[in-house]
């Protein structure tokens, strides 16, 4: 699922999931989840108004982790990231390229 950084002020970054995400992938009443951010693993708690208009997760473990990769909010700017489920209540947290991917085109096969 795609996710976006989001700031509550200077110094306080965490997670947008988004409310579709939140009715999808988390069952109402979860009061813990495991972030895995490359080889780190955190428990971050969700409060009761992350299933009622307000999708987001803020521990200061999360935010130095995004600041440690650049990742946190830039003048008003949202980060996209990959929140990819990786067991129950845990997931894997990791950057999403906003590249275009390249097409390569095979060669053309030579007729015998």
């Amino acid at each position: 699922m795609l996710v976006k950084t989001q700031s509550k002020g200077h110094g306080v970054t965490g997670l947008n999931v988004g409310t579709d995400n939140v009715r999808r992938y988390f069952p109402k009443g979860t009061k813990n989840i495991e972030l895995q951010l490359g080889h780190l693993s955190i428990q971050c708690g969700l409060k009761p108004d992350f299933w009622q208009g307000q999708p987001e997760i803020y521990d200061p473990r999360l935010c130095a982790w995004l600041e440690s990769k650049n990742l946190h909010c830039l003048a008003n700017r949202t980060v996209p990231l990959a929140l990819i489920p990786d067991g129950k209540n845990s997931f894997r947290l990791q950057p999403v390229s906003l590249a275009p991917r390249a097409h390569v085109k095979a060669p053309p096969i030579a007729a015998a």
